[in-house]
């Protein structure tokens, strides 16, 4: 769908990571709106839309986009370690339509209970290629998505390189998404 910047919007060039603005008037294609999130193309470039700024794309349906972040987390009651992993599945690489948990990006997952009752929760993340400035940026989504479950009162993060990503590691959920035998 090709439309129009309602507004100056403050972008995440894709795959650097750079923090850049697109002008009001700016004509992009929505690439794709996963987690809440949107990706577009636009000045010969991938760029990331963060939700709170996605109401600046002329016609997007924000409730439509809403209701599919929304379909896609866990309306967790309570705290659980499933929880955790279906809030890790609403974080998706801004290139890629299969969430951070299916493409094998999830190395660990450590929770602890708080002298308070409360969760500690720390995630081991890699990324599919070393140089991917976009890592910041998914892990931040990961953590802040963690953080917004019930009863947890520090949520990390890490990015590691060891072992090195590779397809293989890809879930047969996310192999049969990206058509992958």
């Amino acid at each position: 769908m090709d439309t129009q910047l309602l507004r100056d919007v403050t972008v995440t060039a894709i795959p650097s990571g750079a923090v850049t603005t697109l002008p009001q008037g700016t004509s992009v294609g929505i690439v794709q709106t996963l987690g809440g999130n949107v990706t577009v193309r636009a000045a010969g470039g991938l760029f990331r839309i963060a939700r709170a700024d996605a109401d600046a794309i002329q016609d997007l349906d924000l409730a439509q986009l809403d209701a599919a972040a929304a379909e896609d987390a866990s309306s967790a009651a309570e705290f659980s370690e499933a929880a955790v992993w279906a809030a890790l599945k609403t974080c998706f690489d801004p290139e890629i339509p299969v969430n951070i948990v299916d493409l094998g990006l999830i190395y660990d997952l450590a929770i602890e209970q708080t002298p308070s009752g409360g969760h500690t929760v720390e995630v081991k993340m890699t990324l599919t290629a070393p140089g991917c400035g976009m890592g910041p940026v998914i892990a931040e989504d990961a953590r802040t998505k963690i953080a917004a479950l019930p009863t947890v009162e520090s949520a990390k993060v890490h990015v590691v390189w060891d072992p090195v990503w590779s397809p293989q590691m890809i879930s047969e959920e996310g192999r049969i998404k990206l058509g992958i035998e």
